[in-house]
């Protein structure tokens, strides 16, 4: 069992009591959760973490009216505050349904507010092997890499959580870095590998930052999260082929090209408010 969070709070009180188990999220029924300690995010210790947070809706999306002939292939969240933890619920809905084309769309509301709000196009399966393509370059596989202890400055359950693989040529705004936990996302049982995958992806973030965080330093939260994929991601690992920019106005952007043990499968993007670390925040 990883261990817990190493970091002390500024105000216990504000905290709310996050469970303890192997999983991300308490399942309370009818799209209800309750986040536990792995799901705690790294900016500040009583929101959850954005990666946890993007399996959990995954997870919804998937489970609303699913078809057997169609996957998702996109998925873009836009993140409209904090994203507090404890408890919270899911409210799914069908904005564009189709024959070939669907576009879904889930809300997560936290004490009345929303959080983060994502859709999803669903597209129809069929074969195009005689046109089978791709030009991303396949990377180690993790059980040939080394143990990394990189993300050991980052504060936080999810963070605390994660068994971390390096790529050699690692460096300050790009890197390669396979990612791995042994928690389900909800208490129910296990989900699929698109959930566990998807549930991860937003680390890219913190991977190969320009900046070390950390007080007297800089942060660089993102605002959104767009994941496009060509095909369905498989297994347990994700890598993270990542690089991070900065622009001269206070607005970056982290890309990375995303991994499983099969090889790439489709690419990341999110924008990034880059501004100085308040004094005494998290880092």
């Amino acid at each position: 069992m990883p261990k817990a969070p190493t970091h002390t709070p500024a105000a216990e009180s504000e905290l709310p009591e996050l469970a303890a188990g192997d999983f991300f999220y308490e399942d309370l029924g009818e799209g209800r959760y309750r986040s536990t300690v792995h799901a705690q995010g790294a900016w500040n210790p009583h929101e959850q973490h954005m990666a946890p947070a993007t399996g959990i809706i995954v997870h919804e999306l998937e489970k609303f009216q699913p078809r057997e002939d169609m996957r998702m292939a996109r998925v873009s969240l836009d993140i409209h505050g904090i994203i507090h933890g404890g408890e919270f619920h899911i409210e799914t809905r069908m904005i564009r349904p189709g024959r070939t084309i669907e576009l879904i769309e889930a809300e997560m509301i936290a004490g009345g507010r929303t959080s983060i709000v994502a859709r999803a196009w669903r597209l129809k399966t069929g074969d195009s092997s005689a046109v089978h393509a791709i030009e991303d370059a396949a990377v180690a596989h993790p059980e040939d890499l080394p143990a990394w202890t990189g993300m050991s400055p980052w504060p936080g359950g999810y963070i605390e959580g994660l068994d971390f693989r390096v790529e050699d040529g690692h460096r300050a705004g790009r890197g390669t870095v396979w990612l791995h936990n042994g928690f389900d996302m909800v208490s129910s049982g296990p989900t699929s590998p698109l959930v566990r995958l998807l549930g991860m992806v937003d680390t890219a973030n913190g991977v190969a930052p320009r900046v070390a965080p950390g007080p007297g330093s800089w942060m660089f939260p993102n605002l959104d999260l767009q994941i496009h994929m060509h095909r369905a991601p498989a297994g347990e690992w994700l890598g993270l082929q990542a690089q991070q920019t900065y622009g001269d106005d206070g607005i970056g952007l982290t890309s990375a090209v995303l991994h499983d043990v099969n090889g790439p499968f489709g690419r990341s993007e999110q924008i990034l408010t880059v501004r100085p670390l308040p004094a005494g925040a998290a880092g």
